[in-house]
């Protein structure tokens, strides 16, 4: 079972959208210099069943017109049973793992509009440095988008 630390909508984490996100605890990947240690803890925070992601989704689906998970890849079956009832509402999804491209399962790629990957390396930056590892990509079309982050 998935479980999140909080929610937020979010304006910058996915360009053009106005996003519902879900900040996802259990993170196995423990990158050095992670901004959000706090997320490693399995089983922390509040768990995201069906009624609760539901009940977020109707309360704000009038300003959001995407959902945005910060992990949960770790929770593959859950993740892309929350992503298929994001679509129902005729909402975008969106992923931020730390995995590399190959290693994201297809089953939750084939879910998702967009997808952030590659582990935080501090030496290397974010998504608004052209040195990042990091890449945010257009699922379907294969599109590296990472220009729309930088100045």
């Amino acid at each position: 079972m998935i479980h999140y630390s909080d929610l937020q909508i979010v304006l910058q984490e996915v360009p053009g959208q106005i996003s519902l996100c879900f900040s996802i605890t259990g993170c196995p990947l423990r990158c050095k210099g992670c901004h959000s240690p706090f997320l490693w803890k399995k089983g922390m925070g509040t768990p995201l069943t069906d009624e609760t992601f539901v009940h977020h989704i109707e309360r704000y689906k009038s300003m959001i017109s995407c959902v945005l998970f910060m992990g949960g890849e770790w929770e593959e079956e859950d993740l892309i049973h929350k992503l298929q009832i994001a679509h129902t509402y005729g909402l975008y999804t969106c992923l931020y793992t730390g995995l590399n491209d190959e290693e994201v399962s297809p089953f939750i790629r084939e879910e998702l509009t967009w997808i952030k990957t590659g582990r935080w390396r501090e030496e290397l930056g974010g998504l608004k440095e052209k040195t990042t590892n990091q890449r945010f990509v257009e699922v379907q079309t294969g599109e590296l988008l990472n220009h729309l982050f930088q100045k």
